[in-house]
């Protein structure tokens, strides 16, 4: 007798993200649902970050991100919108950058889901 781990659906795995991401559980989003071969793309106007490959990469990106801040002072995750194998997320943040002041941060998130696992995020802003 052999056990088989479901493999979640595409709306599965947005509403847990979903589910982690209003109580600002980011660090629980990549351990559970994320690939580890996943792909973190920026746009390419972003200073500072760029593309990165596996979940090490995409781990040590956001560490970077939270050096940066100063101070937070609120953010929001808009309930995701999935449409196949994708789910898209309005998100943003009022966050005062270290040397650079306060600024609301506003940006469109793109995640690809293949095997139940997070394998792209594509971010918009």
């Amino acid at each position: 007798m052999s056990t088989t781990e479901a493999v979640m659906t595409t709306q599965q795995v947005a509403d847990r993200f979903n589910e982690l991401a209003q109580t600002g559980q980011w660090d629980q989003i990549q351990t559970e649902l994320y690939a580890d071969n996943a792909v973190s793309i920026e746009p390419e106007h972003a200073q500072g970050f760029q593309t990165v490959s596996g979940i090490d990469a995409i781990r040590e990106k956001g560490k970077q991100f939270g050096e940066m801040v100063e101070e937070m002072h609120g953010g929001y995750s808009n309930k995701p919108e999935v449409a196949g194998n994708h789910f898209a997320v309005a998100m943003g943040m009022d966050v005062t950058m270290k040397g650079m002041g306060r600024a609301k941060l506003d940006e469109i998130a793109v995640y690809e889901v293949k095997d139940g696992k997070v394998v792209k995020e594509q971010f918009f802003y």
